[in-house]
């Protein structure tokens, strides 16, 4: 709303104490007004910026000269002169066309002479009027007029008390809420009686445009009046509420923006005074450390950069521990820092001797990688890949390695990782960033050439996060991880000079692309005879160390250690055989903590007290008094195994049932075997009739373990050519070899894994095919100790080298 009220405060001295002016009409007073005639002819006054309503007195300044020379006319004669608004208030000198057609009758109080030169008149409207036509211009307009009665409600209309109530409680509200509109305005309306001096005291001082105003005044019936008022004072009220609220809003961001300086100053000089760092001090810090950094010039100019956005951070703000937090870790990482090679290879093989047992092959190429880099200095780091069971030593080879060399060891598990990010890092913009595990492990290293092992690469997961085993190809290539980006740093860090050594158990989960960049090398698995050796180096005086005890407190004979590998673990590596001799050790660690007479020596009775029944029995070689049981080889992910196929027969009309939780691979297999025999069953003196009048039913024990693969087929074979012959097998026999239907015998792998489990089982003799000699020449000859090798190209040759012409015990009779 305007400031009606201070209007008139400003005027009320100058006008005259016997004038007419009534600056608040009673309900009398405006019946008064109202019951006075207007002139038919009436001078006309247009207005530019305002519109009059009835009973509001309002100040002129006129400058127009038909403007003055009418106002003086009328102010010395009848002081009654017709007020009209302007259509356009551009227009200087306006004709009738460019006025409203209803305006208002206005008494003269008071004309003025301003020191400016301009004359103010002040004006109080009567009654409404409508021209009827315009009678002279010159010297001033003149027109013919008639009354523009107002519609007024019944009387005692509750509808429009309620609807007056609301506009004045509206009208007060703004007021209240405007903080240029003075409290004695409030006084003035509500003493305000007659409904309708209220409703044009409103219109005339609300804020609203002179069209809108002026339509306001063409409303001939008071309540639609008093309706469009309210509206137009509802949307008043909504935005004074709004620019209060943007005003309220801005003053308290700016008080706290104060208030964050005066405490920030209060702060810097209560750290001085304490000793403490101050924001400039960290600065200083900073730069100082940044000095002493071996990094490159665009690294320098970033880190710079960052530093100079810190310092224009407002330390109590949340992007300021974000922006330290960052350089911090730029920082902390080793940019150039590189721990110092030992060469002496000598020492180096004692320390790779001295931790771990067997294991020649890496060991070899480790100090052949040593070797060239003594001689050339400055060869790309290998990405060495161990591939091999559990418990066989792959990871704790890089601690030893990392020893031998001199470097810093790390170490980060891949096992299960899903996200790309835990590679490569996240961007710092997002909460609680950090940079990828490769940055985390060099910046724990201190150095940016250490021993990195990659453990568990193999089971590195995917989803909709993206795919961690692509984010490692950058990391393991040497041809691009001298440039390694991560997300958080944002700037490329130099990973050429790091010797990554990954571990798995199996090359098939590992990514083609990943594969192509690792130097795989093979981890078997150990002997009997190797984990005698390490049990008794490593693993027995390790546990009496970590159990508390003596040498003398505990002693373990080399027949107690092959009774517990041969008996109580099955396995490739040595980590079940470790924490049985754990419990050994525990049983004579309670003797001594408790006091109790006991000897040190653990006896072999002693193991079946202290462990229970041998539990390995299953693993010993069956015997050849049953037809159709042949011993197979079989490669899994904890080393090799034996395992038995047994088949059998029973009266019926050919049907073939496949039992042990065989794969489609295994099962393909054994189809292949039964047409390959019944294809060639006259070689075997067999006849054709057979296999339409009998049932077979192969079965692979162990029916929880799901088994698949090709390498059974040589072993289905001659499980049924023994089978249909009623033949023995040969006696401590077993053989892996993959068959086609034209009867050859195909390579498998994993052959040093199997052979180890045929020397567990105690078997002497192996069928294999040709093509796998090669293995057989790269294995160890204490491998092969005890053992004889028959390579076949053929089913014929595995016949011939398989079934005996004995028969077994009580043949079945088929004929």
């Amino acid at each position: 709303m305007n400031d009606p009220f201070e209007d008139i405060v400003q005027f009320s001295n100058l006008i005259e104490e016997d004038s007419e002016f009534i600056p608040l009409l009673s309900p009398e007073d405006e019946e008064h007004m109202n019951s006075e005639e207007i002139p038919e002819l009436v001078g006309i006054l247009p207005l530019r910026n305002t519109v009059l309503f009835p009973g509001v007195v309002i100040p002129i300044t006129i400058g127009r000269d038909k403007s003055i020379k009418l106002v003086k006319e009328a102010y010395q004669s009848t002081k009654v002169i017709g007020v009209l608004a302007q259509k356009d208030l551009a227009i200087e000198d306006p004709q009738p066309k460019d006025m409203n057609r209803i305006g208002t009758v206005a008494r003269i109080i008071k004309m003025l002479q301003m020191p400016d030169g301009s004359t103010t008149v002040i004006i109080q409207g009567k009654r409404r009027f409508e021209v009827r036509e315009m009678v002279e211009i010159e010297p001033y307009f003149r027109g013919r007029i008639t009354a523009f009665d107002e519609i007024k409600p019944m009387r005692k209309s509750k509808e429009f008390t309620a609807l007056v109530d609301s506009l004045k409680d509206l009208a007060l509200n703004i007021i209240r809420q405007s903080p240029n509109i003075p409290s004695e305005s409030e006084f003035a309306l509500k003493n305000i009686e007659s409904p309708s001096f209220l409703i044009n005291f409103i219109s005339s001082n609300m804020d609203a445009t002179v069209a809108q105003k002026q339509k306001m005044l063409e409303v001939a019936d008071l309540k639609d009046r008093a309706t469009m008022v309210l509206e137009h004072l509802t949307k008043n009220l909504q935005m004074l509420e709004l620019k209060n609220q943007i005003q309220s809003k801005v003053k308290v961001d700016i008080d706290k923006q104060q208030r964050d300086y005066f405490l920030n100053q209060q702060m810097k000089q209560i750290q001085e005074e304490l000793g403490g760092n101050s924001l400039d001090q960290e600065i200083s810090e900073m730069e100082a450390k940044a000095e002493k950094k071996l990094w490159a010039d665009k690294v320098k100019e970033h880190f710079n950069k960052e530093l100079d956005k810190l310092a224009r951070i407002n330390p109590n703000s949340s992007e300021y521990s974000v922006q330290m937090n960052y350089l911090d870790v730029l920082l902390d990482l080793p940019w150039g820092e590189f721990s110092k090679d030992n060469f002496d290879l000598k020492r180096a093989q004692k320390i790779l001797d001295k931790d771990h047992f067997g294991l020649a092959k890496v060991k070899e190429r480790i100090l052949e990688h040593l070797a060239v880099l003594k001689l050339k200095g400055d060869l790309k780091a290998p990405i060495l890949c161990l591939v091999g069971p559990p418990g066989v030593g792959k990871t704790s080879l890089g601690k030893s390695v990392a020893e031998a060399v001199g470097r810093s060891y790390v170490r980060v598990s891949l096992g299960g990782l899903k996200d790309e990010a835990e590679i490569r890092g996240h961007r710092k913009t997002y909460i609680g960033a950090m940079p990828g595990r490769i940055v985390q492990n060099i910046k724990k290293a201190k150095s940016s050439n250490p021993v990195f092992v990659l453990d568990e690469i193999d089971k590195v997961g995917t989803n909709h996060h993206g795919d961690p085993s692509s984010a490692l190809l950058e990391v393991l290539d040497p041809e691009q991880n001298n440039a390694f980006y991560d997300n958080y740093l944002e700037v490329e860090y130099d990973l050429s000079k790091v010797m990554f050594i990954a571990t798995a158990n199996s090359l098939g989960t590992i990514q083609p692309a990943l594969r192509d960049r690792l130097e795989i090398i093979e981890v078997s698995g150990y002997t009997v005879e190797e984990k005698l050796e390490i049990a008794k180096r490593h693993l027995v005086p390790k546990q009496i160390e970590e159990h508390g005890l003596k040498k003398s407190q505990v002693k373990l004979s080399k027949q107690v250690l092959e009774k517990v590998v041969e008996e109580y673990t099955r396995e490739s590596g040595v980590r079940g055989l470790e924490k049985t001799i754990a419990k050994l050790v525990r049983n004579r660690a309670k003797f001594v903590a408790m006091e109790e007479p006991k000897s040190p020596t653990i006896t072999l009775e002693d193991v079946e007290e202290i462990l229970g029944a041998p539990r390995m029995q299953r693993d010993r070689y069956s015997d050849n008094d049953f037809a159709g049981v042949v011993t197979g080889l079989a490669w899994t992910s904890v080393g090799g195994d034996i395992l038995f196929i047994e088949s059998s027969l029973s009266k019926g009309k050919g049907k073939l049932t496949l039992t042990g939780n065989l794969g489609d691979v295994m099962k393909e297999s054994a189809v292949i075997a039964l047409e390959y025999l019944k294809a060639h069953a006259d070689k075997l003196g067999l006849k054709s009739e057979i296999f339409d009048e009998w049932n077979l039913h192969i079965h692979v024990p162990e029916g929880a373990t799901p088994k698949d693969g090709p390498s059974a087929g040589i072993t289905i074979f001659t499980a049924l050519a023994s089978l249909y012959t009623q033949r023995k097998v040969r006696e401590k026999l077993a053989m892996t070899g993959e068959i086609t239907l034209r009867g050859k015998v195909l390579p498998v792998g994993g052959i040093k894994e199997k052979i180890l489990a045929a020397k567990r089982a105690h078997i002497k003799e192996i069928i294999l095919s040709v093509e796998n000699r090669k293995d057989i020449e790269e294995i160890e000859p204490d491998y092969l100790k005890g053992l004889t090798f028959h390579y076949v190209k053929n089913m014929d040759e595995v016949m011939e080298r398989a079934l005996l012409k004995e028969k077994v015990k009580n043949p079945l009779k088929l004929s």
